[in-house]
Order: structure tokens, then sequence, then C-alpha cells
């Protein structure tokens, strides 16, 4: 099924070949700079971002692309936007500078303001997440892989690796059932986790931006789950004047 003319196996394809580009540099001595928001930001950040950025210029010149490492075109422009790719070269930059592996390039195509095709790429450790509009896959084999028949009376639960606020331990703290086995996971695999079934639940009470969970909110909705928003828990949208998510929960 094609979305606007765009097929998910170019965005695979792009997807493998930033990981590819990133890993070179990922295996040697690389410089670390940083942002005005003192967030790092490498070589492979930069290359894999005019990668992924060029590559869907020449396959789709006319979807605009936000990217994390591009400047962001204003609201009053891009909110009339039909379709658009949402971008993060490198989702877990801190991942990557502590060679953890637990590091994706995200690729979305985003309609109005729901993410329908997505890949997520994690190099280091050879895995595909995608989701092709209808179905979402890790590995071209189909989600979910796995289902917790008795949540009632353990529940595992994914969290941040780099980022664990104490509300969002809090959250865990108080949920009811029995047992909680809790894990830590780097970069949008924890989104994927639960898309694939081998997390119940992932909530995020601390910031992040909309680049960040775009493509593994593609593959969560169409493994048949969904991000909602801790507050209101309606859908996490997409394209806000603010890019900033809300704190959300992925269940």
């Amino acid at each position: 099924m094609q979305y606007n003319g765009v097929k998910i196996e170019d965005l695979k394809q792009i997807a493998l070949d930033a990981g590819k580009l990133i890993m070179e540099i990922y295996n040697k001595d690389f410089q670390i700079d940083y942002k005005d928001d003192k967030s790092p930001l490498t070589e492979a950040d930069t290359k894999s971002n005019e990668l992924i950025c060029k590559s869907l210029k020449k396959l789709y010149p006319n979807i605009p692309i936000m990217s994390e490492e591009n400047k962001q075109t204003s609201y009053k422009i891009r909110k009339n936007w039909e379709y658009y790719f949402c971008v993060d070269p490198i989702d877990g930059t801190k991942e990557f500078i502590k060679k953890n592996g637990e590091f994706t390039v995200n690729i979305a195509l985003i309609h109005k303001n729901t993410p329908i095709l997505g890949v997520v790429y994690a190099p280091a450790l050879n895995d595909m997440y995608y989701s092709d509009g209808t179905n979402s896959f890790k590995n071209e084999e189909k989600l979910p892989l796995k289902t917790n028949n008795t949540p009632k009376e353990k529940l595992f639960v994914v969290a941040s690796k780099s980022h664990l606020s104490s509300e969002t331990q809090e959250f865990i703290d108080n949920l009811d059932t029995k047992e909680v086995e809790q894990v830590s996971k780097g970069s949008s695999l924890k989104l994927c986790m639960v898309a694939e079934g081998i997390a119940d639940i992932y909530p995020r009470l601390a910031p992040t931006m909309e680049w960040d969970t775009a493509a593994a909110d593609a593959v969560v909705r169409n493994a048949g789950k969904m991000t909602y928003q801790y507050e209101s828990n309606t859908q996490v949208v997409y394209n806000k004047e603010d890019l900033l998510n809300p704190c959300f929960v992925v269940k």
C-alpha cells in the first residue's frame, strides 16, 4: 500500500544506508559537540541527517521534511502540510556516545497529525521495526510477537535509560498489578518494545520532541497499541505549534 506515493521499502532502504554510515563513525573515535540546549551532537548525527534528507528530497521532492537537525519551518507554514516526513537521524545520541548500541534511525511519514508509516532501525543491534500503514513488523515478523495474558499478576514496564524522571518512577510504583518487572532501554526502542509485546507499558513523564517518537509511534499504532497523552488519555498528535510532546504512556 502507498501513502501519497511513499513506499515503505524506500524508507527502509534510506534507514539502512544511514545506519551503515553511522556505524562507520561509531566504530572509530569521534568528536562530540554540544548544541545550544546542551544536548550532544556528533558527526554521525550530521552525516546521517544529510543522507536522509537528500534521499527523501530526491525520491519525494514535494513532501516537506521536519528533522531534529534542520532549522524548523514556522507553524504558519507547516500547519497546512497534508503529509510530511518527521526524522530523527540518530535518536539516542547519548547511547551512541556510550557505545551501548541502543540508538536508532527514525523516519516517519505523517498525515496531518497522525504517524502512518514509520521505520526505526537500530544499526548496532541490526534490528528494524517498521509500519507499512496497516501492520507493523520487526525484521519482517508481524507484531506483536508476544501477548501478556495475566497483566493483573505481572506487568513488564520499560523506562528510559538516560532520562528516568521521579514522576515516571512514581507512576510505575503505583501500577495496579501484583508484580512489576522494570527494564531500562535507550532511544525509541522503548515504544517498539511495547509494539513487540515484550513490554506492556512505557510511561514517559519527562520531555521528548515529536521526532523522538513519530516513527516508533507509527509502529505502535499499527501493532494495535496506542500512545496516550498522560493528562487527557487521548492520542498523542503531531505537527503541533509547540513540537514538545506532552507526557505520555504507551500501552
